[in-house]
C-alpha cells in the first residue's frame, strides 16, 4: 500500500512539473508601445512568431513586424 502511495505522489509531482515547465515560460508579451494610425482604437491583440496584430474598432486588422514595429499589412474586414 505504501509503494502505491509513493508512486502516485511521484506521478503527481511529475505532472505538476510538466505544467510548470510548459506553461511557465516562453510566453510572448505585447510590445510596450504600439503606434496606431490617427483616430484608430484597438479592440483586440494577438501575436505570432515574428509579428503581432491589432484588431481595430474600424474593422481592420493591422499586422506589425515584431522586429521593427513597422506596419506590414492592413486587412479590411468586410461586413455581410
Amino acid at each position: 500500500m505504501t509503494i502505491l502511495t509513493a508512486v502516485m505522489i511521484c506521478g503527481l509531482l511529475v505532472i505538476i512539473g510538466l505544467f510548470v515547465t510548459r506553461l511557465g515560460g516562453g510566453a510572448q508579451v505585447a510590445p510596450e508601445e504600439i503606434t496606431l494610425p490617427e483616430g484608430v482604437t484597438a479592440r483586440a491583440f494577438t501575436t505570432g512568431p515574428d509579428w503581432y496584430a491589432v484588431v481595430t474598432s474600424a474593422d481592420e486588422i493591422l499586422i506589425y513586424s515584431r522586429a521593427t514595429g513597422e506596419l506590414r499589412q492592413r486587412v479590411v474586414i468586410e461586413s455581410e
